[in-house]
């Protein structure tokens, strides 16, 4: 059974908005979707940045258990070519994206989140949210102070605690592997697609609609005529098998088919250079872009993007709640105020969350160490167990000598000790074709074949005397101890009496 893809992407700038800050991606092993954020000076900047590091990995030459740690890396390059940005120019600071991945290798998907833009999927009927949003009304759904009704129309549902690329560290990700299931539908959404359209209506649209493109046409219109508050992306794609005719052309929309990635990228070699006397503002004119934002986005791009720690995510949150509440800027914050604990408890569990990521993480490699240095002394052990389990007979300082182990060395390590030494024959008393195999090792599977080795088939190649030949034998003698003296031969078969029948 071959597995393959049958994908499409569309987005719309919406109703409101004066630019497009989503971008997504569809080909045939990759499906991606980042919503950006930061205004126009840098939302598309930052999702365009993400697709853009994620899209090399659409090809069919990854195993499975490689699919996790290569977009682990895309995702961790591109956070750190945002945070370069937004630090080279003011005019970026604060650019962020969420980011959906999806990434198939055989009958494997394996998919890494950040944000609150969606991941659904379509089984039998079904539809199931496989992404959890990382926001502050998420959070308050989890610990049961919202319905889903309310966290709808909360003020605060744009609020987000996780994204990538709004300031420096590490980028907490989730992460999971499942199965391509022939006849799954999926669909990756930015929230201008979730927000104004209920998961009722999507799911009718996914079930109903056969073709991916048709149906992510129909859940873009059915957002712009909702309103269309926000930029509106889709990527929809179905798991199938034995296609005829895989699809094979990738798709790219939003800002990652414009060239606003590219200007803005040769910009900041140019900031870094000094060797142009244009100021960022200057090129961004130059390519046409409109820099101002409308009252209402201004607040909400604001408490999305600009705090860059959980402590700064809590100040923005608070003023934007005491302005709510009809408090001054300068007011003090009156800690009893429900959503003001509210806030606090979302960015506390938050950063208590990433802290337990993190140490769990550490444990991880910590364990994953241990167990890696056991393997590989379990193997060596008994690799040094095989190699003990062999002899062999070569020559040593001019004797026959029986070896225990294997005539090789690893780093300081011999694997072989020598077990027993044979005065005579000696070495130089055997012919040449002898000398030639001894020097070779001759290899035996228990020491007593060895020792038949060298008493009966070395001694036959030794080149002695008569004298020497009638009163010498081959003499093992243990390592360190006394050669024993000769000894004589046993009765020779001719020598022996014959045998006479009793009458």
């Amino acid at each position: 059974m071959t597995i393959s893809l049958r994908f499409a992407a569309r987005s719309d700038v919406g109703l409101v908005r004066q630019s497009n800050q989503d971008a997504g991606y569809a080909g045939p092993h990759l499906c991606v979707l980042c919503d950006g954020m930061g205004g126009p000076a840098g939302g598309d900047i930052a999702s365009a940045v993400a697709v853009e590091h994620l899209m090399p990995l659409d090809a069919d030459s990854h195993q499975a258990g490689e699919l996790l740690g290569l977009m682990r890396d895309a995702v961790h390059a591109a956070h750190a070519e945002l945070v370069s940005l937004s630090a080279q120019d003011p005019d970026l600071a604060g650019l962020g994206t969420t980011c959906i991945g999806v990434m198939r290798s055989g009958n494997k998907l394996a998919m890494i989140h950040v944000g609150d833009s969606r991941a659904y999927m379509l089984r039998d009927g079904t539809l199931t949210q496989v992404t959890t949003d990382h926001t502050f009304v998420e959070y308050l759904v989890e610990t049961g102070r919202l319905t889903r009704d309310q966290a709808r129309q909360h003020p605060q549902r744009s609020v987000l605690l996780r994204v990538l690329g709004d300031a420096e560290g590490d980028v907490q990700l989730d992460e999971s592997i499942r199965e391509a299931v022939p006849g799954d539908r999926w669909l990756l959404c930015s929230d201008g697609l979730s927000g104004p359209v209920s998961a009722e209506t999507i799911g009718e649209v996914l079930a109903s609609v056969t073709d991916p493109g048709q149906a992510a046409d129909q859940l873009i219109d059915l957002a712009l005529r909702a309103g269309g508050p926000d930029n509106v992306t889709a990527v929809v794609f179905d798991v199938v098998r034995n296609e005829p005719d895989p699809q094979s052309d990738p798709q790219v929309v939003g800002s990652a088919a414009t060239e606003r990635l590219a200007q803005e990228r040769a910009a900041a070699a140019a900031r870094s250079s000094n060797r142009t006397g244009a100021t960022a503002s200057d090129v961004r004119e130059q390519t046409g872009r409109n820099d101002e934002l409308d009252h209402a986005d201004s607040s909400q791009e604001l408490s999305r993007s600009g705090p860059s720690t959980p402590a700064a995510k809590a100040a923005a949150l608070m003023a934007t709640l005491e302005t709510d509440n009809g408090t001054t800027g300068g007011a003090a914050v009156d800690h009893e105020d429900g959503d003001a604990e509210e806030v606090w408890d979302a960015v506390a569990a938050e950063a208590d969350a990433q802290r337990a990521a993190r140490r769990h993480s550490r444990r991880r490699t910590f364990v994953g160490s241990l167990v890696l240095l056991a393997a590989v002394l379990g193997a060596g052990f008994l690799f040094y167990r095989w190699t003990q389990a062999h002899y062999y007979v070569s020559t040593l300082d001019d004797q026959v000598a029986i070896y225990r182990g294997i005539p090789q060395t690893v780093g300081p390590l011999e694997l072989s000790h020598v077990v027993e030494t044979y005065s005579e024959p000696a070495v130089e008393d055997l012919d040449e074709r002898m000398r030639d195999l001894l020097d070779d090792t001759v290899y035996r599977d228990s020491l007593a074949s060895a020792r038949r080795y060298v008493e009966v088939t070395v001694s036959s190649h030794a080149r002695t005397s008569p004298e020497t030949e009638a009163t010498s034998s081959a003499t093992p003698t243990a390592p360190g101890s006394t050669t024993p003296s000769a000894t004589s031969r046993p009765p020779s078969p001719s020598s022996s009496p014959t045998p006479t029948q009793e009458s």
